[in-house]
């Protein structure tokens, strides 16, 4: 038995999701924080990119969380998916991100800014000079290149591309073992700038190596799986970490290129990412929040008509066939689509980005039930997305 597909009213009357984007918990949609102090606090600006893709912008969006710094947030366009602003070129001329104006002074790159913002607002702990800290910074940077080498240079032969896992691997056991040196399940013995600087890349390297390697990361290094664990105890990071198929797509442009191995493993991790099941993956393990549904269909109503307005298909059409995927995912009961959107539904599918547009756990409920709704009606997929850039993505239809 199927149903009809609720009205936009009708949804909108399921949902009472909000957040306090200025002294809530962290969130992609702010544009300013102040941690309940007042505006005439706020001495830093964070420039960060519109999608929150940017690694580098999210170790400096991380600190200033945790160190619950007043700021405000201006979001721009990174090069490798679409064209910078011309405010922000006359402001940065190299067009660097992340950027900040701490008391009207700009800083760029992103070791830079935690060295000016620890001047000003003192260390997370341990500073990014600290004798401890620096041998963990040099870590992160002999992970980030074998990985680079591993997922961004095309293997000649299964013996190169064997190689290449196996150095990743070797550096990943000298990173299991700096994180089993301490009694805390952190780089050193409380968490602090270490961890920081760890998460952005190794968030990524999560994603892309069990999409495009088979090799999971999480589930393979029992440490690494601990700190991840302990790092989504913490709100912050909540708020700004990604999903595997965000990230999946989000990389080739920024890296130049994500190279496919082929292998069994591999071909099984991808279409888990693309296709589902989006709740057996590896990328998140805190409990799902109970207002997840909730929170997606709010995002979705509000900027419901540039969604609409930016699907190739007929505005009618998928007009109805979004109704019946939220009508799914808020009532549990099957509502099939028109004839003919399930292309339209699985675009959507494959251009809802986390944290950007909403949590991880919002985001799988939404993806899980568009493609249960596109499935009723056909089995077409959207075409590839690309990854000389992501220009299909404009932000300026998302603006909040």
């Amino acid at each position: 038995m199927t149903i009809t597909p609720l009205s936009w009213t009708e949804l909108k009357s399921l949902t009472d999701f909000q957040i306090d984007t200025v002294n809530g918990s962290t969130n992609a949609q702010a544009r300013l924080r102040l941690f309940g102090h007042t505006e005439a606090d706020v001495r830093v600006t964070l420039y960060r990119d519109n999608h929150a893709w940017c690694p580098y912008c999210q170790k400096i969006w991380l600190w200033l969380e945790e160190k619950q710094i007043p700021y405000r947030i201006e979001k721009v366009t990174m090069f490798c998916y679409g064209e910078k602003e011309m405010w922000y070129r006359r402001k940065v001329p190299s067009g660097m991100l992340p950027a900040i104006a701490l008391d009207g002074r700009i800083i760029t790159e992103s070791d830079d800014i935690l060295i000016a913002l620890e001047k000003v607002f003192g260390a997370l702990g341990l500073s990014m000079s600290d004798p401890q800290v620096i041998p963990v910074r040099r870590l992160e940077r002999t992970l980030f290149r074998a990985w680079c080498e591993w997922l961004c240079r095309p293997a000649s032969s299964a013996r190169q591309e064997q190689s290449h896992r196996e150095q990743f691997i070797e550096v990943m056991a000298k990173v299991e073992e700096v994180l089993g040196s301490t009694s805390s399940a952190y780089f050193l013995e409380w968490f602090g700038t270490a961890d920081v600087i760890f998460t952005p890349y190794v968030e990524r390297m999560n994603a892309s190596l069990y999409y495009y390697k088979g090799y999971s990361l999480r589930e393979e290094n029992p440490r690494m799986s601990d700190w991840f664990d302990a790092m989504e105890s913490r709100l912050t990071y909540r708020g700004t970490q990604s999903d595997f198929h965000t990230h999946a797509h989000d990389l080739p442009p920024q890296m130049g290129g994500c190279w496919e191995n082929g292998e069994p493993q591999m071909l099984i991790n991808k279409a888990k990412v693309d296709h589902g099941d989006w709740f057996g993956l590896p990328d998140v393990t805190y409990p799902e929040p109970t207002n997840s549904r909730e929170e997606a269909l709010q995002r979705v109503i509000k900027h419901r008509h540039n969604i609409i307005r930016v699907n190739p298909a007929d505005d009618r059409l998928f007009d109805q066939a979004l109704r019946c995927a939220l009508t799914r995912m808020m009532t549990d009961q099957v509502c099939t689509p028109p004839p003919e959107s399930d292309l339209a539904l699985r675009y959507l599918r494959d251009r809802v980005s986390v944290p950007r547009d909403m949590s991880i756990y919002a985001a799988k409920r939404l993806r899980e039930s568009l493609e249960k709704t596109a499935a009723l009606v056909g089995d077409r997929q959207s075409p590839p997305l690309p990854t000389r850039d992501r220009r299909d993505q404009d932000p300026t239809n998302f603006k909040d």
